[in-house]
């Protein structure tokens, strides 16, 4: 490695990961902190297991709708503002949903109403987030580096539910000014969203052409090796926005990312409900509901970085997928609680260790305008399943009485991405070809 490569990678690093793992954290956060409100919500406000499962999945939808718009908007206004834009309205939204029996007596819309429309709003709001960082993420980093740095930014995710799980848990019990823990919950979780939002306009730079944080000739090395790996990959292919969201592979890769989320997501909503019939109480059930993702964030740096060291990915992708599989599966079938738990761990690994792994395959065939709408077409697509995983469980739930049916189902659809992702034809010497120019460089 050059000495200039060490120090722009070393800044850009510095500067920019730690920042993004904060907005992540709170989206993360925002996201799914309904799995433990639902503990007190469901009674609250009348919600059946199938209900709230829809009412969880529904965001998926309006995240699903908003979302390419939203990524061909962010490359239209640039980054910042545009994720800024989202971080805001997303928090507002999201601490609307302590204020429902209010709405609802106010509109005369039923509770179930005002929740589903408030979790439709919410991924309105979201959309374009994740795709939009992630893209934002291509413009400053090099190839050979794209793997370990999503996987870097994506530690966010175990790390809000090790972090905001006990939290959460914790919140449950606050109570006053006439509101329920429930409630404060939402309210308390989404006023971070809000202040970081403001934080993203002020502290962000769209290009690296406009880092004053960097020296020039450290700017004119990065934007060199992004031109340099930009014209190699269009040498061998240039896709439009037309042929990127209609390429085969891409519909391919949403739907491993598609099985991916209905396991991740189906276990996720509904996982301070399965410890919480262990027998535990609130705070309890906050702590060993973060257990699975400390062992998911080990898991994710560990693989990522053999995934980088070997740059190879679909194998790893698929291995790890495997794991999601037999973990989520087994879980379903036993209920002795310590083994329910080491289970859901071992899946916790390769559910974690799958997106920083995955997202480098469909960015070694685009590029540009089609880079954008491509990853945000896999990423709406496969968030769907973030609809469907948890409607599954919570229908599953309220017509069995248990939780096997759903965790063998989610087991199934992880199983199906293993040997999709398996067969995807991908040309492996193309991302080996754009480390190397980066090494180069």
């Amino acid at each position: 490695m050059d000495d200039i490569e060490k120090r722009v990678i070393g800044k850009v690093m510095t500067r920019l990961i730690p920042f993004l793992i904060l907005c992540y954290f709170v989206a993360y956060l925002d996201r799914v902190n309904v799995g433990f409100a639902k503990l007190h919500m469901n009674q609250a406000l009348g919600l059946s297991e199938a209900a709230f499962g829809l009412g969880a999945g529904l965001f998926f939808v309006g995240y699903f709708l908003f979302e390419v718009p939203s990524n061909i908007f962010l490359e239209k206004v640039g980054a910042r503002v545009w994720i800024a834009r989202i971080m805001i309205t997303w928090g507002i939204v999201s601490a609307a949903f302590a204020f429902i029996p209010s709405i609802s007596s106010a509109t005369g819309i039923p509770t179930t109403g005002v929740f589903y429309s408030l979790r439709l709003l919410l991924g309105a709001c979201e959309a374009g987030f994740f795709p939009g960082i992630i893209f934002y993420l291509t413009l400053w980093f090099p190839a050979v580096y794209r793997a370990r740095v999503i996987s870097l930014f994506m530690l966010a995710i175990p790390i809000s539910s090790i972090i905001g799980s006990p939290i959460s848990g914790l919140l449950l019990g606050v109570t006053g000014w006439g509101l329920e823990g429930w409630q404060w919950l939402f309210i308390l979780e989404a006023l971070p969203s809000v202040l970081v939002g403001i934080g993203v306009l002020i502290y962000l730079t769209d290009f690296p052409s406009q880092a004053r944080w960097l020296q020039p000739d450290e700017i004119a090395w990065l934007e060199n090796v992004q031109a340099t790996e930009k014209r190699n990959k269009e040498k061998v292919e240039h896709l439009s926005l037309w042929q990127a969201l209609t390429d085969v592979r891409i519909l391919l890769c949403a739907l491993v990312y598609f099985c991916l989320n209905a396991a991740s997501y189906g276990v996720a909503f509904f996982l301070p409900t399965i410890i919480k019939g262990f027998g535990v109480s609130d705070t309890q059930t906050g702590l060993l509901a973060a257990l699975p993702f400390v062992f998911g964030a080990i898991g994710m740096v560990l693989l990522g970085r053999h995934s980088d060291r070997t740059m190879e990915r679909k194998g790893h992708v698929a291995a790890a997928l495997l794991m999601a599989a037999v973990g989520v599966g087994l879980a379903g079938l036993i209920s002795n609680p310590i083994m329910v738990m080491a289970l859901l761990c071992f899946a916790q690994i390769g559910i974690s260790a799958v997106p920083p792994m995955f997202w480098p395959l469909p960015a070694s065939f685009l590029t540009g305008a089609s880079a954008a709408a491509g990853i945000a077409a896999i990423n709406s697509l496969g968030n769907l399943s973030g609809f469907a995983g948890p409607y599954a469980m919570g229908y599953l739930k309220d017509l069995t009485g248990s939780f096997t049916a759903g965790l063998l189902l989610l087991a199934g659809c992880a199983l199906i991405g293993a040997i999709v992702v398996a067969m995807l034809r991908i040309d492996a010497r193309r991302e080996q070809l754009s480390g190397e120019v980066a090494m180069a460089h």
